[in-house]
C-alpha cells in the first residue's frame, strides 16, 4: 500500500487524538483515505476527525469490546478495512517496584490490544485475501527504555508479535509491519521525566515526519519501519555484541543515575 494506493482506502487509527496517530490521520486523509480514528481522549478523536473528514470512535480500543465496536464501526461505514493502525500506547516507568497495574496496564494497551485487533481483523481479511497491519512498536521494542521495564518489556512483546503476524500471514496477503521511532515530540515524550529527555529529546522528531515516512514506507516490503535510521545500528550491535551494547547502557544508566 503506497502514497497512491491510499486514496480511497479505508483505514482505522487508534490512539488518533495527538501525536503519532494525529499526524497519520491527517497524513493518509490528505492522501485521500477514508479514515476513522479512535482514541480515549473523546475531544481530542473528535477533533482531529473533524479535522479531516473521518468518523470517530471515542472509547477504549485496548479491550475486547471496544475494539469489536471500532472494527464494527469501520465495516459498517465502509464496508471493509485496508490497513489497520495499532498506534495506541502508554508509557509506565519504574522497574520490578511498578505497581500491578502499571504492569497491567502496559500488557493491555501495548500488546493484547494488537492481539484483539488481530483476532477482530483476520477473518475479514483471510476472506478478501488481503489486509495491512502496521503495528507502533518504538526502538524500545527493538533496544530497551531505561527505567521504564514495564513500557520496554511491553513494546517488546508487541514487536513480537508484529513479527509472527508478518510470517503467518504474508502468504496469505496480509502485511505487517512495526513502526519504530526513538524520540517523537509527543505527549507522551514530554512525560517521560529526565531519563526521555537526556536520551530521547535531542533526536526527537516531529510527529508529522513520522507520519509522511510511513506514508512512504508503507508499500517497501520493509517489517521495520525506522524514522531514525541510526537505530538500526544500534540493533545490530545489541545483537552481534549484546555485552558491549550493555555495557554501553549501563554508562547511560549510571548518568541518570
Amino acid at each position: 500500500m503506497c502514497e497512491v494506493q491510499l486514496a480511497g482506502s479505508a483505514v482505522v487509527i487508534t490512539g488518533a487524538g495527538n501525536g503519532i496517530g494525529a499526524a497519520m490521520a491527517r497524513k493518509f486523509s490528505a492522501l485521500g483515505a477514508q479514515v476513522v480514528l479512535a482514541d480515549v481522549d473523546t475531544e481530542g478523536v473528535q477533533r482531529v476527525a473533524a479535522e479531516v473528514g473521518g468518523l470517530a470512535v471515542p472509547g477504549d480500543a485496548a479491550s475486547e469490546d471496544g475494539v469489536r465496536t471500532l472494527v464494527d464501526a469501520a465495516l459498517t461505514e465502509h464496508g471493509r478495512i485496508d490497513l489497520f493502525c495499532a498506534n495506541a500506547g502508554i508509557s509506565r516507568g519504574g522497574g520490578p517496584e511498578a505497581d500491578e497495574a502499571a504492569w497491567a496496564d502496559s500488557w493491555d494497551v501495548n500488546v493484547m490490544a494488537h492481539v484483539r485487533a488481530a483476532r477482530a481483523l483476520l477473518p475479514h481479511w483471510l476472506e478478501r485475501g488481503s489486509g495491512h497491519f502496521l503495528a507502533t512498536v518504538s526502538a524500545a521494542g527493538l533496544l530497551t527504555m531505561l527505567q521504564a521495564a514495564p513500557y520496554s518489556v511491553t513494546k517488546h512483546a508487541a514487536l513480537g508479535f508484529a513479527e509472527w503476524l508478518a510470517i503467518t500471514y504474508a502468504d496469505k496477503g496480509i502485511t505487517a509491519q512495526a513502526l519504530c521511532p526513538q524520540g517523537v515530540r509527543t505527549n507522551m515524550l514530554g512525560s517521560s521525566g529526565q531519563a526521555g529527555k537526556t536520551l530521547l529529546d535531542d533526536g526527537a522528531l516531529e510527529p508529522e515526519q513520522v507520519a509522511d515516512l510511513v506514508a512512504d514506507s508503507l508499500d517497501s516490503g520493509e517489517f521495520l519501519i525506522l524514522p531514525h535510521p541510526e537505530v538500526a545500528d544500534y540493533y545490530a550491535l545489541r545483537a552481534a555484541q549484546p555485552q558491549r551494547w550493555q555495557a554501553g547502557m549501563r554508562k547511560l544508566q549510571r548518568k541518570l543515575g
